[in-house]
């Protein structure tokens, strides 16, 4: 497949998404409500540990300090002979492990409402945030389970990838794709199914359903990177023509201006690109799971969502 017959492909793609978006506008404020509420509950579970008494004014240097003391520690680094190595305190690691899996959970619990509600957009029927957030809380065994899972097998990955060599980085990391791969109709799962807590058997199903619908020979996804990709570069030859005509009026306004420009369109960009994204994986899990390719997508788009090993 040619540069330009990719182009073309994903951005039909991005277009069939678009469709779907400017038909139930309420799935651009989804994700906004998601990113607030999470912030909202990291703020919470936070702030007993900074904002907890300890004889001095919050304003004050001396409160951050204690602050720091209870959760940061200076051990002597043998290697760098004076020197010392900030690390946790063992109160501090427990509770960031604690923090870890439940910005997990409340990850994987507001992932499984934006997903209710992209499927219900995508078999034609209005969206309601209020609707998908309830129907989550139906879902928490899942969701809780799923989070622990998933959480555990990402500390795991991540603890080898920094203590291995660099063969066995590269490793850990293909492990990490792998494992990307097969779980990435997890959440979609979680939705669909009536009665399923367990994560293997999700992560099983989610990779049979890969498996059956695309074959064996997966080694990634493909998406609509080429779209975002050309857009950049774009961008960034109507930047170089704003640094051109900065210098010839010897004025720094028309750079300024291109660029406050450029950062918006750049955050629209990405912001579309990627709610668009997370649409076409719902419809490659409805033609996946129960055969339906959903309107305004068709068969071919979704036949060639998934790069393939050369044989």
């Amino acid at each position: 497949m040619n540069i330009m017959s990719r182009f073309q492909r994903s951005w039909q793609l991005f277009k069939s998404s678009l469709f779907i978006i400017a038909r139930n506008k309420r799935l651009l404020v989804f994700p906004i409500i998601i990113f607030f509420l999470t912030m909202m509950i990291i703020l919470f579970f936070l702030a007993p540990v900074v904002l907890r008494p300890t004889g001095y004014s919050y304003a004050s240097a001396q409160h951050w300090q204690v602050i720091s003391h209870s959760l940061f520690t200076q051990s002597p680094d043998a290697a760098a002979g004076n020197n010392s190595r900030i690390g946790l305190t063992p109160g501090a690691m427990v509770y960031l492990a604690f923090l870890y899996f439940v910005s997990m959970f409340f990850a994987t619990f507001f992932n499984v409402a934006f997903y209710h509600e992209i499927l219900t957009a995508l078999g034609g029927q209005p969206v309601s945030i209020a609707r998908g957030l309830k129907f989550a809380g139906t879902k928490w065994k899942s969701v809780l389970m799923w989070a622990l899972f998933a959480g555990l097998v990402g500390l795991i990955i991540r603890q080898l990838e920094e203590r291995l060599s660099f063969v066995g980085r590269i490793i850990t990391r293909f492990i990490g794709i792998a494992w990307s791969i097969a779980a990435v109709f997890v959440i979609p799962i979680i939705v669909c199914e009536e009665q399923n807590a367990n994560p293997v058997a999700m992560l099983k199903k989610s990779a049979g359903i890969l498996k059956r619908t695309w074959g064996e020979a997966l080694i990634g996804y493909v998406g609509l990177g080429m779209v975002s990709g050309l857009m950049l570069l774009a961008s960034m030859v109507f930047l170089f023509g704003a640094l051109v005509v900065s210098i010839m009026l010897k004025n720094f306004w028309p750079l300024a201006i291109a660029g406050v420009l450029w950062l918006v369109a750049m955050f629209v960009l990405s912001y579309l690109t990627s709610l668009a994204g997370q649409i076409y994986k719902g419809a490659l899990y409805l033609y996946a799971a129960s055969g339906v390719v959903p309107e305004p997508y068709n068969q071919e788009m979704l036949d060639s969502a998934w790069k393939f090993k050369k044989s």
